[in-house]
């Protein structure tokens, strides 16, 4: 259920309309979550500028995915399973690689501790172990590869936790949390 309702894109205006124009010129539409996080565009512009820099930097795109599907997964978030999920396969994700991310598996070691850490900062607030730390790190990642992981989760709770306020609507094809926790 809508609690909070998206923006009409065909007759916003302003910074707002503005900015879903730039979110449907780059990926052909305008997803629920933007028009939602456009009833306040300072949020929206936030949120699309740390997504570009984050899609700018050293993670791939499926490791940007398969953190995001563990996150969603961790946090009951239906919209970005089912987003993600999409998003995923578009990536080169096959869907049994999506659904072991989306419980926080991976089928090679290197992503796994990549996942592994993700849990970790979604499920202690932040406050992981020297142990966590250790694993991501002999698992070969570098010092700003794990600070790319974090803000990656970070991003993610930040979504999940707007999509449950909101009740945002899910415009993907539906994939629920639930295959998760099975």
């Amino acid at each position: 259920m809508t609690r909070i309702q998206p923006v009409d894109h065909a007759t916003v205006s302003g910074q707002a309309k503005d900015l879903l124009d730039g979110v449907k010129g780059a990926i052909g539409m305008v997803p629920n979550l933007y028009a939602t996080l456009a009833q306040s565009p300072t949020v929206l512009d936030g949120y699309l500028s740390l997504s570009k820099a984050l899609g700018n930097g050293i993670l791939s795109a499926q490791l940007r995915e398969q953190i995001a599907l563990t996150v969603a997964g961790i946090n009951s978030c239906d919209y970005y399973a089912s987003a993600h999920t999409a998003l995923g396969k578009m990536a080169g994700l096959d869907d049994q690689e999506l659904v072991r991310n989306l419980g926080g598996n991976a089928s090679d070691a290197k992503t796994q501790a990549a996942l592994n850490l993700t849990a970790a900062v979604v499920r202690k607030s932040g406050n992981v172990s020297d142990h966590d730390l250790k694993d991501v790190r002999a698992a070969g990642y570098s010092e700003g590869e794990i600070v790319e992981i974090v803000a990656n989760v970070t991003a993610n709770i930040f979504t999940n936790y707007f999509n449950h306020v909101a009740g945002t609507d899910i415009d993907f094809p539906v994939v629920t949390t639930q295959k998760a926790a099975a």
